[in-house]
């Protein structure tokens, strides 16, 4: 059986008779995920405008930091973990009924958060919470069986989030005071401490493999150093947000992030859209993190631009890339995406731009909100345009998953 993510070991065959949609962990969780990316920004733009209000739990600006770490990334990397640990274990996941109520779950989530006024708001926080338990259970189950000792942090990260939408959570119902900024925070760093984890291990393999270059490699040294310093800055936000301390683990992480990649043959995949949006999702990883280095010692960079370059730029770039690859290499098709998906690509980098670029200019700020968001989801809309017919029928190889 062909490994599209490149990775080792075998996925074992889905059981017979489920629906495609529900053979395999990215198709419906890309699926979700893209739809809501295409209709939470439209949704924040209106809340801006005035037109609507969706605070009634959280005020509008932490509503939309919740909802695009755990609703849109989590929804990633949900479907991402599913399809991956099967390969990497040679153990399913969950397919067929558990992966339709895991997506249940996860969907749940999002309309308690729709919901306020309706339900009580220690509703809201469990069927929100709900989630990566469950995927913790989904992925774990495989990993701690196989014995897959490399892959024991990703189950840690996952809980890891969920600790952190707790203590948003918990905030929100006057348990834990001002908690909110601090978790969404280290919530953003824990998607792109998982971000460079998986990097390091398929981008430049992708890149490799694809332009039969064989000087492209990973340093496992500098990976590791890279990952250690991001860990160091998340322990930072947690412990002591906001510090001088932080502000230089955030720039010796950018140095060290963009030295791993320097090996990792960015310049031969400007020709291969399912490849130069990776490498520049990477990218986006050291602009942000000096960026937040440069805020916290001069009023001339917005704290609001650092934060985007890692959530649209890097966070952003790297799901949707992965979105892309994996539902073309996973349904049995040539990892040769229509043109409308590399301009989607284009789409979102520009946007993410537009918003780390905005802030700086005070006259074109609130413009600059609107633009950013409406390339976005033309990006996403685009996905669900070309992938929904893709994600739910079955493999044109006749092959299961």
């Amino acid at each position: 059986m062909a490994r599209p993510l490149g990775l080792s070991g075998e996925a074992p065959p889905p059981a017979r008779g489920v629906p495609p949609l529900a053979a395999k962990g990215f198709r419906p969780f890309f699926l979700l995920a893209a739809a809501f990316a295409a209709c939470i920004l439209p949704v924040w733009m209106l809340s801006l405008a005035g037109v609507l209000s969706p605070d009634a739990y959280l005020d509008p600006t932490y509503w939309h930091a919740h909802e695009m770490v755990f609703g849109y990334a989590v929804a990633v990397i949900a479907g991402f973990l599913l399809t991956a640990v099967s390969n990497w274990t040679g153990r399913e996941t969950a397919t067929g009924a558990p992966l339709v109520v895991l997506g249940a779950v996860w969907l749940a989530g999002r309309l308690a958060f729709a919901l306020p006024h309706v339900i009580s708001h220690g509703l809201v926080a469990v069927l929100d919470l709900a989630f990566l338990p469950a995927l913790a259970v989904a992925i774990g189950r495989p990993i701690f069986a196989a014995k897959n000792r490399r892959n024991y942090p990703i189950v840690g990260v996952v809980m890891a989030l969920w600790l952190a939408d707790l203590a948003v959570h918990l905030d929100a119902l006057g348990v834990l005071v001002a908690w909110r900024k601090r978790a969404s925070l280290v919530a953003v760093d824990l998607v792109v401490l998982l971000i460079m984890f998986l990097a390091a291990r398929i981008f430049p393999m992708f890149t490799r493999n694809a332009t039969k270059v064989q000087s492209i490699r990973n340093v496992p040294a500098l990976d590791w150093a890279a990952m250690g310093a991001m860990l160091a800055v998340l322990l930072s936000d947690l412990l002591l947000p906001g510090s001088r301390l932080g502000s230089g683990l955030c720039a010796a992480t950018a140095a060290l992030a963009l030295a791993r990649s320097a090996t990792w043959g960015a310049h031969h995949s400007l020709r291969v859209p399912l490849l130069w949006i990776l490498h520049a999702a990477h990218l986006w990883i050291p602009i942000g993190l000096v960026l937040r280095a440069l805020s916290a010692l001069t009023y001339v960079v917005p704290p609001s631009s650092a934060l985007h370059a890692l959530t649209v730029g890097a966070i952003g770039s790297a799901t949707l890339g992965m979105m892309a690859r994996v539902g073309l290499g996973h349904t049995g098709r040539a990892l040769e995406p229509p043109k409308i998906i590399a301009v989607a690509f284009l789409l979102l980098t520009l946007a993410a731009v537009v918003r780390v670029a905005g802030p700086f200019a005070l006259a074109l700020y609130r413009p600059s909100l609107y633009v950013a968001g409406s390339l976005w989801t033309a990006a996403f809309v685009a996905y669900v345009v070309v992938y929904a017919p893709i994600l739910s029928t079955p493999r044109p190889d006749g092959k299961p998953g």
